[in-house]
This record gives C-alpha cells, sequence and structure tokens, in this order.
C-alpha cells in the first residue's frame, strides 16, 4: 500500500526529491516545491502552460455549486495564505486520506506520482452522452511531478501515457460506464498536472515521452499503480 495518509500521517517527504514535499489537511491535499515548475494542466485554476510551486487538490461537497470556481479559489488561497500567482487549483470529491502517492528515480529524472479518485461519474470516452452528466460528483485526479528536463511536447506526450494508463487501470478493475456500459476511460471530470522542474542539473532534457521511453514507461506505471490502487482502496475506511 502506497497510501501514506491513511496511516495518519499529515506529511509526505519524498525520498527522491527531496524539494517536494505532500501535504495532507483534512480539506485539501497540497504538493509544494522549493522551486517553480514548469507546468501543463487541466486544472481549474491556473491551467494550461504555466509555472508554480505549489498544488493544491481541494476537496468540495458533493453539493458544491460550481458557477465560478476561479473565485472560489481565490478565496480559498487567502484564507491558506497561498499567492495566486504560484498556486495551481484542482477540485475532487474523493476521499483524500486514500491519495496514492508512489516515486520513482530512472534515466535524467525522478517522479512523484499522487492520484485521488472518485468513479462515480464513470464514463467511456468516444460514445454521446448529454453534456448534464459531466457535472456529476467523482473525479480521478493525478499530479505528475518530474524532476528533469522536458521539451513541452514531452509534457504534452505524459499527458498521452497517462490517460491510456488511467484507462487501462480502469479496464483490469471492471469500472463501466453506467450510461452505455462498456469499460469506462476515465470520469467525465478528471484532470491532470505535469509539473517539471528544468532543472541543470540533469545534461540533457528528454525530447519524447511515450511509452518506450524511459521516462514516458514510468510515467504510464506510476500513473496506472495510482490510479488503481486509489479506485480499489476507495470504499475502505
Amino acid at each position: 500500500m502506497s497510501q501514506p495518509f491513511r496511516q495518519g500521517a499529515t506529511v509526505y517527504l519524498s525520498h527522491v526529491w527531496p524539494d517536494l514535499t505532500i501535504e495532507w489537511h483534512e480539506e485539501r491535499i497540497v504538493a509544494s516545491s522549493k522551486a517553480p515548475l514548469q507546468t501543463l494542466s487541466s486544472a481549474v485554476y491556473g491551467g494550461g502552460f504555466g509555472a508554480a510551486e505549489r498544488f493544491v487538490n481541494w476537496k468540495v461537497p458533493l453539493t458544491y455549486d460550481c458557477s465560478d470556481p476561479v473565485a472560489d479559489f481565490r478565496g480559498m488561497f487567502g484564507e491558506w495564505g497561498y499567492p495566486d500567482e504560484s498556486t495551481i487549483g484542482f477540485m475532487t470529491a474523493a476521499k483524500l486520506t486514500h491519495a496514492s502517492v508512489m516515486e520513482e528515480a530512472g534515466d535524467q529524472f525522478a517522479i512523484v506520482c499522487v492520484t485521488t479518485a472518485g468513479v462515480s461519474n464513470a464514463a467511456r470516452a468516444g460514445i454521446g452522452r448529454p453534456s448534464f452528466s459531466a457535472y456529476a460528483a467523482g473525479t480521478i485526479n493525478t499530479f505528475i511531478m518530474i524532476d528533469g528536463r522536458m521539451s513541452s511536447s514531452a509534457m504534452v506526450n505524459a499527458v498521452i501515457v497517462a490517460a491510456e494508463a488511467k484507462a487501462a487501470a480502469l479496464q483490469d478493475l471492471g469500472i463501466e460506464d453506467p450510461l452505455h456500459g462498456g469499460h469506462a476511460t476515465g470520469t467525465t471530470t478528471d484532470a491532470i498536472l505535469i509539473g517539471a522542474s528544468q532543472s541543470d542539473r540533469y545534461d540533457s532534457p528528454h525530447l519524447y515521452a511515450g511509452a518506450a521511453t524511459t521516462i514516458g514507461n514510468a510515467v504510464g506505471r506510476l500513473v496506472y499503480e495510482t490510479v488503481y490502487e486509489s479506485v480499489i482502496t476507495r470504499d475502505e475506511p
């Protein structure tokens, strides 16, 4: 098991990346880096390409009114003492205590992967569905933080590998789309973060991150394992 916060811990210190810390609070999980990371994400707050030092996975109730999440994040950042310009924000209704954390050091990189998962609105991509179903509760949020140098295209490549690995984990778990049947490939509200240190401590950048590269293979395995663990334990105390 790689769910440190189920055991009562509130802080996780990375073994492969000493500058990275993950903290659990009752209403949020926060990953913090000592230096800004170059980011690519689908975050509610601060999404797209950018740079940030702090990454928040905020637990909201199933009844959360999502009419203005950006304003809500700004209010919460002020309450928590986080600067808007260097913080990226995600939302979830999943159990934060069941976050799965796994890490690995490899060829010119170190990766820390954190996933929280709910599958109440599991969905299969590629099938038509009514748009209102996108607002059901439940989501899979994955933070993939990489100490290493990556090209922008490699970061996009990592998103592809991560999405494939998530879909594979859900298929192996037998998670189905309740609307159409068949294996789910995710949920209607999944979100992802790729954060790269771009540190000059590494000799050369990773230009690609497909499944056959060392870095892409590691991303795929860590995403698969964290999604699998967080989903399979979601109903456990």
